[in-house]
């Protein structure tokens, strides 16, 4: 057998959403709506989970299950536009919030949970650094999974941090002190980047500021984080260019989530090319899930999707079809929809998940890239 390359970054896992699907179902999946700029959000959201709640409970969800989730709803906006919350009979499991609500609020009671929805955030949220620099120093502050995770203030020698003009003999001389001043400062602040870059496993630095400033960042930072340093307009001044730096630093984390996915995408089609180590459609799909042979699990998750499939309580039991799991000896074996079976399967053998819009993707909505391949 061959064994897995290294493969592109871009999918997720996670082994705290493998602790969730371990546990006996079934369970409740709420995605609800909460509103940041809208007035009276707190209403709003528990207007809507009013209605989700009557379906939660029409579909037999017990009143245990249903009542983890109260709690969360009313400040459910200042932490994002959409609550995901998952939980059983026994009590809650997750919640996370996303940056985007879903066209329309899910509430389900059904064998698995549905995390596609949350995967697909996580895939947008890659951690990063920001620094807005100038002369003096810089503001240098760190993210991941859309939440900031601590602010530095660089700071270097203030004198003199101009350069000066005076005329005469001393004007060389008072425009190299500015210039070891503004290196110094530079080195600082490119020492402490550094060291925030590696705390928080940053995929991505966007920076702003004084032109010489950047230079001088640029000529003192290690190659490791020049690989990943993306250079836009702004200051560190508060002079109302925030929302633009913003928007930049939006921008160039889009475009680093589409590389990721489309390296793994080219990387699938070369395998699947190869006739080797990938699979396309449900039944390929599953059957290397129940390898434990997937290395990267490709799902389109459309919500339409009704599909089925069959799992065992066991990581890799997993089949389209019942009898098989019986026949190895699972026990129980439990229907479930499709796509929230191969999430499952993925999840607890330790396979990344790339998560597809509804109508993209691989044949049948589903695909891997594999470990290892199978020519001998």
């Amino acid at each position: 057998m061959e064994t897995s390359e290294a493969t592109p970054e871009g999918a997720v896992r996670a082994p705290d959403l493998a602790d969730v699907v371990a546990r006996a179902g079934p369970f409740a999946t709420v995605y609800l709506t909460t509103e940041s700029r809208i007035e009276n959000a707190a209403h709003r959201s528990e207007q809507r989970w009013k209605a989700a709640r009557r379906d939660l409970e029409a579909q037999g969800a017990p009143r245990a299950a249903v009542e983890t989730v109260d709690p969360w709803v009313a400040e459910g906006h200042l932490h994002g536009e959409c609550l995901a919350v998952v939980s059983t009979a026994e009590g809650l499991l997750h919640v996370e919030h996303g940056p985007d609500p879903l066209p329309v609020d899910v509430a389900t009671w059904a064998p698995l949970p549905s995390l596609g929805r949350v995967l697909a955030w996580r895939q947008e949220a890659l951690p990063y650094v920001t620094v807005l620099v100038d002369r003096r120093g810089a503001d240098i502050a760190a993210f991941r999974r859309e939440r900031r995770l601590l602010e530095v203030e660089a700071e270097g020698e203030d004198y003199p941090i101009r350069k000066a003009a005076p005329g005469g003999w001393s004007q060389r001389r008072y425009q190299q002190r500015a210039e070891n001043t503004w290196e110094h400062n530079a080195k600082n602040v490119a020492e402490e980047v550094a060291r925030v870059v590696e705390r928080v496993g940053a995929r991505l630095v966007v920076a702003a500021g004084d032109v010489r400033a950047i230079q001088l960042l640029r000529e003192d930072l290690p190659d490791s984080v020049l690989a990943i340093l993306h250079v836009v307009k702004g200051g560190r001044s508060w002079d109302g260019s925030e929302d633009e730096f913003a928007v930049e630093v939006r921008g160039a984390l889009d475009a680093l989530v589409r590389r990721d996915r489309e390296r793994l995408l080219d990387l699938f089609e070369q395998e699947l090319g190869q006739g080797d180590r990938a699979a396309r459609g449900a039944a390929p799909t599953l059957e290397a899930l129940s390898m434990s042979q997937v290395d990267v699990l490709i799902v389109s998750d459309d919500p339409d999707d009704r599909r089925t499939a069959w799992f065992g309580p066991g990581p890799s039991q997993i089949s389209a079809e019942a009898a098989v799991l019986r026949s190895l000896g699972a026990e129980p074996v439990v229907e479930a929809r499709l796509v929230d079976v191969a999430v499952r399967g993925a999840l607890r053998t330790g396979a990344g998940i790339l998560v597809l819009p509804g109508g993209e993707g691989p044949d049948e909505g589903l695909g891997a890239i594999l470990r290892w391949g199978t020519r001998p």
